[in-house]
């Protein structure tokens, strides 16, 4: 752990923040079913996952992005999801310990070494933290790490120090987008952490920190929802207000959006310490979980006028199943494992393409865009990736945290 890891440990402000935070008021729930349904269940989804894989990956030589008609489309230098298919594979390799997934999963993150230095996105954690950090983990080639470090060091050249926060969108020398942040970036974050981590240089880790605290007081609102945007004056950094791309409106909650941001508050307590990001990522949590209807499938946008009676987004609840198992042991509050279980286990049952003979992927019922009308009720890539995740953590926690490091300062 680095000197500027350490200085983010817990305050005494912060401690207090911690434990004056309210208890989660849970909706109504029916019992879980015992622990051998659960685990039976959970495992018979990453077996049928990995048999999806081990049918489809040997011909895949770019990355999917999302389905049409039940069949990959794919991008040839990654778009923003590139590293979400050789995460798959390692994933698929760590459960059932067939060596071509291993194979496989490196050739594919060999095809992005090109976006190493690009500077044009937000998207380089997402890239590359499953593909390249996973790669180094697992192998120990040094080739990996250097990657994922060169990466990083291409994502703080975003960072906009006026507003302290990371630019989602747009090359650096395009004023158009320039003060847009987006919910997602909290997901890149790790690659930063990850390379002081590396490196030693507490530069990377203190931009990320700048970035969550950003987030973090701009973000949520009093009940805990979030909007998918928020923008800033990119000369003064002052803000200017929420906004949208995903989902419904300014003032709603895109589900997704929401889950990134459960998910990535908590890695970055995780790697900081820092008691109030915990406490931020429990107040979405909780939003979020009190929006749930009985299926425990989010709808893609919490607050959009037909919700909870409208499309669906799977990949919304494995991403937030993988934040509230982490939220479960930091706060040592069950109710959050439970909720993560139900959440997998009713993918599991109610969102895999088991019935389809045709289809590619291994989680349906997804939506990536629905105000553009772009991919409603698709399979995506990385709701396959998070399924495989969060069933692992259940299953065998110690094969992910190979893979991702769960561990914490």
């Amino acid at each position: 752990m680095s000197v500027s890891r350490r200085t983010l440990l817990t305050t005494a402000a912060g401690a207090a923040v911690a434990a004056s935070s309210p208890t989660p008021a849970f909706a109504a729930t029916p019992e879980l079913p015992d622990q051998a349904t659960v685990t039976r269940t959970l495992r018979q989804a990453a077996d049928y996952a990995v048999a999806k894989l081990r049918a489809v990956a040997p011909g895949v030589t770019a990355f999917p992005v999302g389905t049409k008609f039940e069949k990959w489309t794919y991008s040839q230098n990654g778009d923003w999801v590139g590293g979400f298919w050789p995460g798959q594979l390692w994933l698929a390799w760590l459960h059932s310990g067939e060596e071509q997934f291993r194979t496989l999963a490196l050739a594919s993150a060999e095809k992005l070494a090109p976006r190493r230095t690009d500077t044009g996105t937000h998207d380089l954690g997402f890239l590359f933290y499953p593909s390249w950090v996973t790669a180094w983990r697992l192998t120990g080639d040094e080739k990996w790490r250097a990657g994922a470090i060169q990466a990083a060091s291409s994502l703080i050249k975003r960072y906009n120090p006026a507003g302290k926060f990371i630019r989602a969108w747009g090359a650096l020398n395009d004023p158009g987008n320039a003060g847009r942040v987006i919910m997602d970036t909290m997901m890149n974050l790790d690659l930063l952490a990850f390379a002081t981590e590396q490196t030693g240089d507490p530069a990377y880790l203190d931009i990320a920190v700048a970035h969550a605290r950003t987030a973090q007081k701009n973000f949520p609102r009093p009940d805990g929802s979030t909007p998918h945007v928020f923008d800033f004056d990119p000369v003064t950094g002052a803000p200017v207000g929420p906004n949208t791309v995903q989902g419904y409106s300014p003032a709603s909650c895109w589900s997704r959006g929401q889950a990134w941001g459960v998910y990535g508050f908590t890695t970055i307590h995780r790697r900081t310490g820092d008691p109030e990001f915990l406490t931020t990522a429990q107040r979405l949590a909780d939003y979020a979980l009190s929006r749930l209807t009985a299926d425990h499938v989010p709808v893609w946008d919490y607050l959009a006028p037909q919700a909870p009676d409208d499309v669906k987004d799977a990949s919304a609840g494995v991403i937030m199943a993988c934040g509230l198992l982490d939220l479960a042991e930091l706060t040592h509050r069950p109710q959050y494992r439970d909720s993560a279980l139900r959440i997998l286990t009713a993918v599991s049952r109610t969102c895999l393409t088991t019935k389809s003979t045709r289809a590619e992927a291994s989680v349906a019922r997804c939506t990536r865009n629905r105000p553009a009308e772009d991919g409603v009720e698709v399979s995506l890539p990385y709701a396959d990736y998070y399924l495989l995740e969060g069933i692992l953590r259940v299953l065998d926690r110690r094969k992910v945290d190979r893979a991702v490091d769960l561990s914490s300062v």
